[in-house]
C-alpha cells in the first residue's frame, strides 16, 4: 500500500457541450483530428474534414443528439458524472476526477483537479472495456501531453482494459439476466461492440481480440448455448473496410431469415451515449422490426449501476 496520496481519473470519449450544429462541429473537429482515431495523412484529410465531413455531418448529427438529450444534458456526460459521484462516495480521501479525450471536461482540467487537492499518484481508467489504439491509447497521448508541460509530475498507473475482469463480466451477466427475466429469452443475444477500421487490427491493434475475450467469458457466465449470440460491431464510419459483421447488416439479415426476438448489449460502451440509444435502440430495432421481426430490446449500458461502481473499486484496490 502506497503512502501517497491517491486519486482516480475516470477518462471517457466525450460529448459536444449542446445539441446544436455549432457545438457538434467543434466537438467532431477535435474528435476526427486526433492521428488515433483517423490516420489519414492530414494534406488529404484536413480539407476533406473541414470542406465536407463537418458542415455536413455536424447539422444531421446535432439532430440526432436532441433526439437522446436528457433534462441534464448528454446522456454520456449525465451517466459519467453519477458514475464520478458514486465512486467518490464509496472512497475515503481518494478524490476522483472526470475528463475526457474531446470536449470538457478536458483530460487536464482532471489531471489539474486532482494535483490540485495534493494527489501524488494518479490511478487513470478509461472507461472502455476492451483497448483500442483509438481509445485507450488517445487517452495515455493526452496525458503525456499534459505532464509535458508540468515540472513536477504524480505518479501514474494505467488500467489498460478490463475485458474479461470478473467483476466487470459479473456485471454484465446480471444486466442480460435481468433483461431476459423481463422480456422472456430472446431467439439470440447479440453483442454488439463499436467497430474500427480492419486494417488497425491488421497493424496489431488487439481489440478484435479483447472483445472476443468478453463475449467468451459473458457466454460461459449466463450459460447460454454459443449458437444463441452473435459478436456483430457497429458504428463504422468512412469508405474502408472495418471490423465485420456489421450490426445492421446483422440485424436485417437476421428478420430476412424468420428470427423473431432479438436482445442486444453493447458491451464496449460504460455509458448510455448516442451510439447505443439512437443507433442501436432506435436505428437497428427499425431495420429489423422492417427486415420481418417481432421484438426487439436494448439492454442499456452499465451506466452507474451498483454493479458497475463496484467493479471499479475492484479495478483500482491494488492501486490505492
Amino acid at each position: 500500500m502506497s503512502y501517497a496520496k491517491t486519486g482516480i481519473l475516470l477518462a471517457n470519449l466525450g460529448t459536444p457541450d449542446a445539441p446544436t450544429p455549432a457545438a457538434v462541429k467543434r466537438y467532431l473537429r477535435q474528435f476526427l483530428s486526433d492521428r488515433r482515431v483517423v490516420d489519414t495523412p492530414r494534406l488529404l484529410w484536413w480539407p476533406l474534414l473541414r470542406g465536407v465531413i463537418l458542415p455536413i455531418r455536424s447539422p444531421r448529427v446535432a439532430k440526432l443528439y436532441q433526439s437522446v438529450w436528457m433534462e441534464e444534458g448528454s446522456p454520456l456526460m449525465v451517466y459519467s458524472r453519477r458514475q464520478q459521484r458514486a465512486l467518490a462516495a464509496r472512497l475515503d480521501d481518494v478524490p476522483v476526477a472526470l475528463g475526457m479525450s474531446y470536449g470538457s471536461p478536458s483530460l487536464e482540467s482532471a489531471v489539474d483537479e486532482l494535483i490540485s487537492q495534493d494527489v501524488e499518484h494518479i490511478v487513470v481508467l478509461p472507461l472502455y472495456p476492451q483497448y483500442s489504439c483509438s481509445t485507450v491509447a488517445a487517452v495515455w497521448d493526452e496525458l503525456g501531453r499534459i505532464l509535458q508541460r508540468k515540472r513536477s509530475i504524480p505518479g501514474i498507473s494505467l488500467i489498460r482494459d478490463y475485458a474479461d475482469n470478473r467483476s466487470y463480466i459479473d456485471a454484465l451477466a446480471n444486466s442480460v439476466r435481468a433483461s431476459f427475466a423481463r422480456h422472456g429469452e430472446p431467439d439470440l443475444l447479440l453483442l454488439s461492440y463499436h467497430g474500427i477500421p480492419q486494417r488497425y487490427a491488421e497493424e496489431g491493434d488487439v481489440y478484435p481480440q479483447r472483445c472476443r475475450d468478453t463475449t467468451r467469458e459473458l457466454v460461459s457466465a449466463l450459460g447460454v448455448p454459443p449458437e444463441k449470440v452473435m459478436m456483430p460491431f457497429q458504428s463504422r464510419f468512412g469508405r474502408e473496410p472495418w471490423l465485420t459483421p456489421y450490426t445492421d447488416e446483422t440485424l436485417k439479415m437476421l428478420g430476412e431469415k424468420g428470427v423473431k426476438h432479438i436482445q442486444v448489449i453493447c458491451p464496449g460502451f460504460s455509458s448510455d451515449c448516442l451510439e447505443t440509444l439512437e443507433e442501436i435502440a432506435v436505428q437497428n430495432r427499425e431495420f429489423f422490426l422492417e427486415a420481418g421481426g417481432e421484438k426487439y430490446e436494448y439492454i442499456p449500458a452499465l451506466n452507474d449501476s451498483a454493479d458497475h461502481i463496484d467493479m471499479m473499486l475492484d479495478l483500482t484496490a491494488p492501486y490505492r
